[in-house]
């Protein structure tokens, strides 16, 4: 039996999708306005490793190493991170910007979390890593409002 765990949440930015993926894929900036995740080293390029620092309100805190999936300047950034081998407990982050008009975008977080260990953590992610998005997008929202 397979388990799975989706989380997703928005926000609507007012910069356009070229300003928010310039401030997303900013990784060196994000100890200055990040609450969930804290570091990124990497590059935003298909393929690349990345090793990503978690902090979730009230979670632990965790160091992950996904590799990049998806990166399209202006519209999506994906990676996959495991724990273990695959089917123990995979994470496919995604960040989504659609544009509204061209002034404004709609940022989405999501991921898909699969895997034998994910009833495990279920409530934790359902909790903890949501809130975590959702600070996060308060934040972007906030950091690209004061760098517009």
């Amino acid at each position: 039996m397979v388990f799975t765990e989706d989380l997703r949440t928005e926000i609507e930015l007012e910069v356009g999708a070229d300003e928010a993926w310039e401030t997303l894929t900013r990784f060196e900036a994000y100890p200055a306005w990040n609450p969930f995740i804290v570091s990124v080293r990497g590059e935003p390029t298909v393929g690349a490793k990345l090793t990503v620092r978690l902090e979730p309100p009230g979670g632990r805190a965790a160091t992950l190493h996904p590799r990049v999936r998806e990166a399209q300047p202006g519209r999506v950034l994906a990676w996959l991170g495991r724990i273990g081998f695959p089917g123990v407990f995979d994470a496919a982050h995604r960040f989504d910007l659609e544009r509204i008009d061209d002034g404004r975008t709609r940022f989405v977080q999501s991921e898909r979390f699969r895997g034998a260990l994910v009833p495990l953590f279920r409530r934790s992610l359902r909790t903890h890593t949501r809130a975590g998005f959702e600070a996060m997008n308060r934040a972007l929202a906030d950091r690209v409002r004061t760098s517009a």
